[in-house]
């Protein structure tokens, strides 16, 4: 176990908020798996970025196949039967496909995506990560990923308004909503200790942390 009862975790959250990071560096703490989402192996996205319209349907089925063989390899091999740490929910597919594709291409998304009938396990536990559009962007900028150079400020505030929407309505796991602006779980001990303090202590299916000090 992780911790307690919670043995599938998954850090969820839009672009640049730090889940890849986290979900790394919590499972290098409890020695488990990754489940990782690969977007450096879908040739679309860099022109996703620089022209949403145009790619967004080839992006998000690229995405989706990658998905669903992921955790299809993952259920043969039993791996969800042990610790696991993910940072995606199948459901984020979704997400991004109400946000990004037209009416008729969301229609052939749909039969596709119901076709595949993708299988995927419910988390023991979700860490949402928020942060304003503002810091997502100067993440991304710090981190220079060349795909992501094009990622527009206008997009991230659609994508964060998606997400807490999203999270406002799910309701399939426990939920732990964190505002991530001013902690640091990569390079910061001390938050990351208290994160892990927040998790052990949840008693609810839907809680709050953050913190106000600046590091």
């Amino acid at each position: 176990m992780l911790l307690g009862k919670y043995h599938y975790i998954v850090i969820e959250g839009p672009i640049g908020v730090g889940k890849s990071s986290l979900a790394q560096n919590m499972a290098n703490y409890f020695n488990c798996a990754t489940l990782l989402e690969r977007p450096s192996e879908n040739p679309f996205l860099e022109n996703f970025y620089h022209d949403i319209a145009r790619y967004a349907l080839p992006t998000q089925l690229t995405f989706l196949l990658q998905r669903t063989d992921q955790f299809k390899q993952l259920i043969e091999t039993n791996l969800f039967n042990k610790s696991l740490i993910g940072d995606f929910l199948l459901e984020k597919d979704q997400l991004f496909a109400k946000l990004t594709l037209s009416n008729s291409e969301y229609a052939i998304y749909q039969k596709i995506y119901q076709h595949l009938q993708p299988q995927a396990p419910n988390p023991d536990l979700i860490i949402y990560l928020q942060a304003s559009p503002e810091t997502l962007i100067e993440r991304i900028k710090r981190r220079n990923h060349a795909f992501e150079k094009a990622i527009t400020e206008d997009y991230l505030w659609k994508l964060t308004n998606s997400y807490t929407q999203f999270f406002h309505q799910y309701k399939k796991a426990p939920v732990l909503i964190v505002n991530s602006e001013n902690l640091n779980f990569t390079n910061n001990t001390k938050d990351f200790n208290l994160l892990l303090q927040q998790i052990s202590q949840m008693r609810g299916v839907r809680e709050y942390f953050s913190c106000s000090e600046i590091h």
